[in-house]
């Protein structure tokens, strides 16, 4: 089958630093590829494929030093190279959440597929999609559906990791002062605030790796950074992905005390990767993700967070690890989304094998319609 996948431009496939978007379109683009696919990857310069590649835009917008820089024209220039090319895909797997695609794609509605990795309880997207009623959606959670319950809802997918990029710690290499790790943005909805305070009642030391948008500063410098003492609750800055195993692998547990719809988490599975489990605020899609008393606990209050600290070490880190590779893995999430695109299509799968030749891990083209190559 031959697929476009679409990527915002925020960051680069895979992302350098933080980015959930950016990782997932990775993972699936690099399955698709390995179950046979002809996988054309619409990103920015930097991403690392073995898809086709095609850029228009040499730098992820959020990385890029050019002062002044215009999302909009970026993605509207990718848009429009995507529409050029069209007649060369089967299906076109769009991965923005606006919808800004859809009056360039509005004729072959039928053809395109999109999912949208945030929240969707903008006040302007129902009538926007009241619009464009045809075009098929994916949801990465059923919570992430209600405010566009209307929509023309193909299939539900969570997400999935690369089963061997995401490899618990051995024994030997796990130790030192248990901690408490909170892993993402450090913004009012991710509540950095509320997981110190669990911390503290719980009297468990924290462990913050975050990024700081351009968003964020002002809450971060006004009421977390006061209480970073630097001991009890340390502060390391924005991670990478080198660097999780030991960090995310070695918490007791991760905390997610969101104050908003999360749509997925994928800081979730990739804590339930390396065997830790996760408590987590009653919001979003956190029931649908946390098997409660198994891989971590639902929780609607501090004081209930804090208490459940004291219940994980009764969990078994083996079984979350088992319960991860059932239910998130890359493989399953990948063939999720071929089914998908089948259904959509109409096709039926071509039998695997037949002496085809795996792409290499390198780009096998890059093109900058600005003329850079």
């Amino acid at each position: 089958m031959r697929i476009a996948q679409i990527s915002p431009l925020f960051e680069a496939v895979p992302p350098r630093l933080y980015g959930g978007t950016e990782r997932i379109i990775s993972y699936l683009t690099e399955e698709l590829v390995a179950r046979g696919h002809d996988v054309t990857l619409f990103a920015s310069g930097e991403a690392r494929t073995s898809a086709k590649l095609v850029a228009t835009r040499e730098r992820a917008l959020r990385l890029d030093p050019a002062p002044l820089k215009s999302a909009i024209a970026a993605h509207l220039t990718m848009l429009d190279e995507v529409r050029r090319r069209a007649a060369d895909f089967d299906v076109m797997h769009f991965h923005l959440s606006h919808f800004q695609h859809f009056p360039l794609f509005e004729h072959m509605a039928e053809r395109t597929v999109t999912t949208p990795h945030g929240r969707l309880d903008y006040v302007d997207l129902p009538d926007a999609y009241a619009r464009w009623p045809n075009f098929p959606m994916i949801s990465i959670s059923m919570r992430q559906r209600r405010p566009l319950a209307m929509a023309n809802w193909l299939a539900n997918i969570y997400h999935g990791l690369p089963l061997d990029m995401y490899v618990p710690l051995p024994d030997s290499e796990r130790g030192g002062e248990p901690y408490l790790a909170f892993l993402g943005r450090l913004s009012r909805t991710k509540r950095p605030d509320r997981a110190i305070e669990i911390a503290r009642k719980s009297g468990m030391k924290l462990k913050i790796a975050a990024k700081i948008d351009e968003d964020d500063p002002a809450y971060f410098h006004d009421e977390i950074e006061p209480l970073v003492d630097g001991n009890e609750i340390e502060y390391l800055g924005e991670i990478n992905e080198r660097e999780k195993p030991a960090f995310l692998g070695n918490a007791a547990a991760l905390l997610l005390p969101i104050d908003w719809p999360e749509p997925f988490g994928l800081v979730v599975i990739e804590a339930m990767a390396f065997g830790t489990p996760v408590i987590a605020w009653n919001e979003g899609a956190m029931p649908e993700i946390i098997d409660s008393g198994v891989t971590g606990y639902v929780v609607d209050s501090i004081e209930e967070a804090a208490l459940r600290v004291g219940d994980i070490g009764s969990l078994d880190r083996g079984e979350v690890r088992a319960t991860f590779e059932k239910r998130f893995s890359v493989k399953r999430m990948a063939a999720d989304y071929e089914a998908a695109y089948i259904k959509l299509t109409g096709e039926k799968m071509q039998e695997k094998g037949g002496g085809r030749t795996k792409p290499s891990a390198s780009c096998s083209r890059v093109i900058f319609t600005s003329g850079e190559t």
